[in-house]
C-alpha cells in the first residue's frame, strides 16, 4: 500500500494529520478555473451555447456539458501544491493540469472546496462532475468499499494522471549525504507523530536492527521539519509533491532539498461516476493530447513535480 493510498482511503482526520507539513490554509469557497492559464478571466466558451466551439474535444462531451458551458469540479483545496487557496483563488498542480485539460475540452471547470472525504458522495449526489484533490485511484474507491471492505456505494472511475510516492527531505547541501532509508541506519530522524511516515521510519529502525535508527516523533511535520533544519536529525519523510513544495518555498529555497527515489509509488486520478463514461473518455483524452503538446509537462514543472509525470492517460490502473 502507498503512501499516499493511506492518505486517501482514510477520513479526514489522516488527510489533515498530513497536511501539517504545509502552512494551514484557509480553504475559500469556490474559484473559477478557465480555460486560460491565469484562472481569471472568463473560460473558452459562452456558459450555456454550444455555437462555434472549435475546441479539439467539445464534441466528445456530454450534451448538457456543452450546453452549460462548464464542468463542475469537486476538490479540498487545502493540500500544497497540489490544490490549496492563495489570494481567494485555488491555485496549484491540480488546477494547472485541469486548466490545460479546460483547452482541450473547450468549457470552463469551476472547482469548488469542501471536505476531503465528501468528494465522492457530492460526485454521486451531482453536486460536481469530476473530483480531482490528489486522490488516490485504488480498488476500494473503484467498487465503492469502506476500509474494512463493505459496500457503501456504487464506486467511481478514475482517470489516472499523477504518480506521486513518499520522499525523504534533508537539510541543503544533504551534509550526511542520505540517498535512501538504508542511509538512514545510525542516525536520528525526525517525523510527524502518528502518521504513515512515522510507521515507515520504524519498519526502517527494525531493517537496522544493531545499528539503531533512532526516531523522533513530534505532534506535527512543522516541529520535525525545525528539527530537520537546526541539524538535531538527518532527514523528514513526506509525500514527494509536499516534500517538493517545502524544499522550494521554506527559506527562499535555501532550507531543504529532496533526495533520493520515491518509494511506494501510486497513481492520482480524476475521479468520475460509473454513470457517465462520456465525460470519463472524454478527460482521457484531452489528459492524452496536454501530454502529447507539452502543457502538461508545463503545468508539473512550474511546480517541480516532473518527476510524478504519467507517460499516458489510464482509467483505473490504480491498485
Amino acid at each position: 500500500m502507498t503512501a499516499r493510498s493511506t492518505r486517501c482511503t482514510t477520513a479526514a482526520k489522516t488527510r489533515t494529520s498530513r497536511l501539517a507539513a504545509v502552512a494551514a490554509i484557509a480553504v475559500a469557497g469556490s474559484v473559477l478555473l478557465t480555460a486560460c492559464g491565469d484562472q481569471t478571466e472568463s473560460g473558452s466558451t459562452k456558459e450555456g451555447g454550444t455555437a462555434a466551439n472549435s475546441a479539439p474535444l467539445f464534441s466528445k462531451l456530454p450534451a448538457d456539458i456543452q450546453k452549460a458551458g462548464v464542468i463542475k469540479v469537486g476538490t479540498d483545496a487545502s493540500y500544497a501544491p497540489m490544490e490549496f487557496t492563495e489570494n481567494g483563488k485555488i491555485v496549484g498542480v491540480d488546477p494547472d493540469v485541469a486548466a490545460a485539460l479546460a483547452k482541450q475540452l473547450g468549457v470552463k471547470l469551476e472547482f469548488t472546496s469542501g471536505t476531503f472525504d465528501g468528494l465522492i458522495t457530492g460526485l454521486e449526489s451531482g453536486r460536481h462532475s469530476l473530483v480531482m484533490s490528489s486522490m488516490t485511484d485504488n480498488k476500494k474507491r473503484q467498487e465503492g468499499l469502506d476500509d474494512d471492505g463493505k459496500k457503501i456505494g456504487k464506486g467511481v472511475d478514475f482517470v489516472d494522471y499523477f504518480s506521486s510516492g513518499v520522499s525523504l527531505l534533508v537539510k541543503k547541501g544533504n551534509p550526511q549525504g542520505i540517498n535512501s532509508l538504508d542511509d538512514l541506519c545510525g542516525k536520528t530522524v525526525a517525523v510527524q507523530r502518528g502518521t504513515i511516515y512515522e510507521d515507515t521510519f520504524k519498519a526502517q529502525a527494525t531493517k537496522c536492527g544493531a545499528n539503531k535508527l533512532t526516531i523522533q516523533a513530534f505532534d506535527t511535520d512543522a516541529e520535525a521539519q525545525t528539527r530537520v533544519k537546526a541539524g538535531g536529525a538527518v532527514a523528514d519523510l513526506n509525500d514527494y509533491p509536499v516534500a517538493a513544495y517545502i524544499a522550494k518555498t521554506s527559506g527562499g529555497g535555501n532550507d531543504f532539498e529532496v533526495v533520493g527515489n520515491q518509494t511506494d509509488v501510486g497513481l492520482m486520478g480524476i475521479a468520475v461516476s460509473k454513470d457517465d463514461t462520456q465525460l470519463r473518455d472524454a478527460v482521457k483524452e484531452a489528459l492524452d493530447a496536454i501530454i502529447k503538446d507539452g502543457t502538461y509537462a508545463e503545468a508539473l514543472k512550474k511546480w517541480d513535480v516532473e518527476d510524478s509525470a504519467v507517460k499516458s492517460a489510464t482509467i483505473n490502473a490504480g491498485k
